[in-house]
């Protein structure tokens, strides 16, 4: 799918948009994204070309001729996605527009030497359909009965990934280093594999599906288990020298505070990720109590605030995203976090929207999807040569 960097970026704000909010006509089209009439037309005559947008039903219209609406062919494609943790995989199966067609669980051992082994066994069951191994988490979906052909696999992981097209995984908290698990499933699987930070994969489906389509320049934060974040820049996904850009939950706090799971004293994730915040409740009482626990929250949302104050400072994004198993509690997070983030912003940027959104933990998997989902339209090129292979299988000239 050739094309300027611009048309590129665009065509993604076309499908974003209408996966989003549902069908629009070609006028709607260009006044939410402010774009001219005549670039609308090509562009989606481009898309429709492709088998990604259809015409739909004629909208009425109060005077003159109704306006033809545009959708998206959901049925174009799909892309299994996978979140890898220290315990535990979980997938999802996601069409192109977004509908999750299915999502599954199994237990995951990452310090086995056959871990990758098991990674594709998962990933085969659910190409298969068997479920072998397998808990299924939703009820699962045929959307209008077409299985739509598969487009790749997305792998997100909690470390760091040089180039998501080769797929080389170094992550601590799975005791992964130098971990070839692009290569590895590439060759098990026969299919195209996209590997990624987790949190940069979640940024990926926010860009497409989320807040993230109506702004250019945007910076998502995890929080959990782990602390993590995305830094979104004139469309895409910073990854940094060696795709490591992003380890938020490593920022300095206290050079004498406590240990943190990668091994250097008083970072940001030892005081605000669930292990510190659990290790501080029992510090103080022995016992988590609900008073205890608003304490030991209201501390951490400071903590996280004035972290997250620095990180807005240098980065100026439009717009925030809160986002993470973590957020469930943001009501104890609240406490702390808002007066100290506001306090330490630069003037100028207080006023910036801090948006929490709702969670599942099937999200991370969504996130991976989108990696390969996004793919089509990768003006950066950060996809490679398994993004070439996507698009060949989206346009049906690859089996």
């Amino acid at each position: 799918m050739a094309g300027t960097d611009r048309g590129d970026l665009t065509r993604t704000a076309i499908l974003a948009l209408l996966g989003t909010v549902g069908p629009l006509s070609r006028t709607e089209i260009a006044r939410e994204l402010d774009l001219s009439p005549a670039s609308v037309t090509q562009l989606t005559r481009e898309l429709m070309g492709y088998g990604m947008l259809e015409e739909l039903d004629l909208k009425p219209s109060r005077g003159g001729r109704p306006a033809q609406r545009l959708g998206l062919v959901g049925s174009a494609g799909r892309a299994l996605g996978i979140k890898v943790t220290a315990d535990h995989l979980v997938l999802v199966d996601v069409r192109l527009d977004g509908e999750v067609l299915g999502a599954w669980e199994c237990a995951f051992d990452p310090s086995s030497p056959e871990a990758l082994d098991r990674l594709a066994d998962a990933v085969e069951s659910v190409v298969s359909g068997t479920g072998h191994g397998l808990t299924a988490r939703t009820s699962i979906s045929t959307g209008d009965g077409q299985v739509p052909p598969l487009l790749g696999i997305g792998v997100g992981v909690p470390g760091s990934v040089e180039d998501q097209a080769v797929g080389t995984v170094n992550a601590p908290t799975l005791g992964w280093q130098a971990m070839p698990v692009g290569e590895r499933l590439r060759r098990r699987l026969k299919l195209p594999v996209l590997v990624e930070n987790d949190v940069n994969a979640l940024a990926a489906a926010e860009r497409l599906y989320g807040r993230g389509r109506t702004h250019r320049d945007f910076l998502v934060l995890t929080i959990g288990r782990g602390v993590g974040a995305a830094i979104v820049a004139d469309g895409r996904v910073y990854r940094g020298a060696r795709g490591g850009a992003g380890e938020f939950g490593h920022v300095p706090v206290d050079p004498a505070g406590p240990l943190c799971g990668c091994g250097a004293r008083g970072c940001l994730e030892a005081y605000v990720g669930s292990a510190g915040l659990l290790a501080a409740m029992r510090a103080r009482s022995g016992t988590a109590s609900e008073q205890v626990a608003r304490e030991v929250f209201a501390e951490a949302g400071a903590v996280l605030g004035r972290a997250a104050a620095g990180l807005i400072n240098v980065v100026d994004p439009e717009v925030v995203v809160v986002l993470g198993e973590g957020t469930a509690d943001w009501p104890l997070w609240r406490a702390g976090f808002d007066p100290a983030v506001r306090a330490q912003l630069y003037p100028g940027r207080r006023d910036i929207s801090i948006e929490v959104e709702s969670w599942d933990d099937t999200s991370w998997a969504q996130g991976a999807a989108a990696l390969v989902l996004a793919t089509p339209f990768d003006a950066a090129g950060a996809a490679g040569e398994q993004g070439r292979l996507v698009r060949a299988r989206l346009i049906g000239t690859t089996p």
